[in-house]
C-alpha cells in the first residue's frame, strides 16, 4: 500500500468512519447427537460437503468465522444459505461475539448447526512457548469455558479449541489436556482442537502425536512461504483421522492495489483445492461476501485464469506475515513485530481498525516505538519496510475510539 494511500485511508477514518432449520430430535450428554439439516428447496446447486475428520461432523467447504461479524441478520443469512458450522471464541469482540450469537441460537434448533470456540488459558510465557503453571491454567481455562458457555446460552458447543498457540509444547501441555478432557468428560463438547496462527507444521504433528485432539484450525493461504510444509503436516493429519479447518484463508485481506485483481473468492477457493482440508471458516461481514463464499461452496472448480491470478499475486506485494518469528531477536527493544504486523493487515487488508486497536492496546506498543533508533536492524524475510509499518500502524492509538471501524 502506497504512503499516500494509507494516509488517506487513516484521514477518512478520523473524518467519516465515525458515522459509520427444520425442527429435530437432539440427545447429548455423552450421548448420541443427531442433525437434521433442512435441504436447500431452490433450483440451486448444493454445497459442496466433507466430513472433518473421524468425527460425525459433515460440513459445507465454507463455514462462517464469525469473528469480525456483528450484524445478526448475517449470520442468519449464512445458515439460511446452508452453512452449519459457526466459529467463535472467548475473546472476539471482548465476549459480545459470544453474547450475539446467543441471542440468535436461542431461537434455532440446536440440532441444525455447530458451534465452535476457543478459550486460551492464562499462564502463557512466550520465551518458553508453553504455560509454566498448572493451577493456573486449569482454574482460567475451566474459568473463561464457563463464561463462554453463559454468553452462548448452550449446554454444549460441538468443538472447544485451545486457542492459537505456536508450539508443540504448548499443544501437548499436561494441565491443558487435562481440563479439556474433563470437559469433554462432563458432555459439555463434543470434539476437542487446536488453533495456531503460526508455525503450523510443529502444532498440527504435535495435535497428531497427542491422541487427544479432534481438530486442527489452522492459517492456510498461497501467500505462506511455507505452504508446502504446512499441506504435508495436514496430509499427516488427514491420515490421522484428524479433522482440518483452515483460517487465513485470505492472504492478508484486500490485496495491494499494485497487484493483480484477484478475488477473495480465488483465493478461498485455492486453499480448499487439498482433500486435506475439510471446511474454511472465512470472516465475511457483508451479504455480498456471503454471497462471494457461497458461490466458492458450491463450485470448486479452479480455472486456468484463476491459477493465474494466484501466480501473479504470489509474486507481488502482501501484507501477510507468516510469524515466522525471526525478526524477534534482531529487534534491540524486543517489539512483538508479528503481531504489530497482524494489526497492520487488519487495518490495511480488511479494513478493521477496531480489531486492530485492540490488538495494540493488548500490546501496549506506543506511537514512537521505534523512534529512538536511527535505522531498523531488523530484516524481514518477506522485505516488510518494518519501522515504517510500526510507525504507521502504532498511530491508530491516538485515534478516537468513535471513529474506528
Amino acid at each position: 500500500m502506497e504512503k499516500n494511500d494509507r494516509r488517506s485511508f487513516l484521514r477518512r477514518s478520523f473524518l467519516g468512519l465515525a458515522a459509520t432449520v427444520t425442527a429435530g430430535r437432539l440427545v447429548y450428554a455423552g450421548g448420541k447427537t443427531e442433525h437434521a439439516f433442512p435441504v436447500d428447496k431452490n433450483d440451486t446447486p448444493s454445497l459442496i460437503t466433507r466430513r472433518l475428520g473421524k468425527t460425525d461432523m459433515v460440513v459445507p467447504v465454507v463455514s462462517m468465522g464469525v469473528m469480525r461479524a456483528d450484524n445478526p441478520a448475517l449470520v442468519r443469512a449464512a445458515l439460511d444459505k446452508g452453512i452449519r458450522l459457526l466459529d467463535t471464541a472467548h475473546t472476539y469482540q471482548g465476549g459480545r461475539n459470544e453474547e450475539m450469537l446467543g441471542k440468535i441460537l436461542k431461537d434455532v434448533p440446536r440440532n441444525s448447526y455447530y458451534l465452535a470456540t476457543k478459550v486460551k488459558p492464562d499462564g502463557y510465557d512466550k520465551t518458553k512457548g508453553d504455560f509454566t503453571d498448572d493451577e493456573k491454567v486449569k482454574r482460567t481455562f475451566r474459568e473463561k469455558f464457563e463464561i463462554s458457555m453463559k454468553r452462548l446460552g448452550i449446554g454444549y458447543v460441538d468443538i472447544l479449541f485451545l486457542h492459537a498457540i505456536n508450539s508443540r509444547a504448548a499443544t501437548l501441555n499436561r494441565a491443558v489436556q487435562e481440563v479439556m478432557q474433563e470437559i469433554k468428560e462432563e458432555g459439555r463438547t463434543r470434539y476437542l482442537g487446536v488453533s495456531t496462527h503460526s508455525h503450523e507444521p510443529e502444532v498440527i504433528r504435535a495435535a497428531v502425536d497427542s491422541g487427544v485432539y479432534d481438530v486442527v484450525l489452522v492459517a492456510y493461504n498461497y501467500r505462506q512461504d511455507h505452504k508446502d510444509e504446512i499441506l504435508k503436516a495436514l496430509e499427516e493429519a488427514h491420515k490421522a483421522g484428524i479433522g482440518v479447518i483452515v483460517m487465513k484463508t485470505m492472504a492478508g485481506g484486500r490485496p495491494p492495489k499494485s497487484g493483480p485483481a484477484l478475488s477473495m473468492g480465488t483465493a478461498l477457493k485455492w486453499s480448499l483445492q487439498s482433500e486435506y482440508v475439510a471446511t474454511s471458516i472465512p470472516g465475511f461481514t457483508s451479504f455480498d461476501q456471503l454471497e462471494e463464499d457461497i458461490a466458492v461452496a458450491r463450485d470448486l472448480t479452479f480455472t486456468e485464469e484463476e491459477k493465474q491470478l494466484i501466480a501473479q499475486a504470489m509474486r507481488g506485494d502482501t501484507l501477510y506475515c507468516d510469524a515466522c518469528d525471526e525478526c524477534i531477536d534482531q529487534c534491540p527493544h524486543e517489539l512483538p513485530i508479528p503481531d504489530l504486523m497482524r494489526a497492520y493487515m487488519y487495518t490495511y487488508g480488511y479494513r478493521e481498525t477496531r480489531k486492530a486497536r485492540e490488538l495494540l492496546d493488548h500490546l501496549g506498543v506506543t506511537p514512537g516505538a521505534c523512534a529512538s533508533c536511527d535505522e531498523c536492524t531488523v530484516t524481514c524475510p518477506k522485505g516488510f519496510a518494518v519501522a515504517r509499518k510500526i510507525t504507521d500502524i502504532t498511530r491508530l492509538r491516538e485515534m478516537p475510539q468513535a471513529f474506528l471501524t
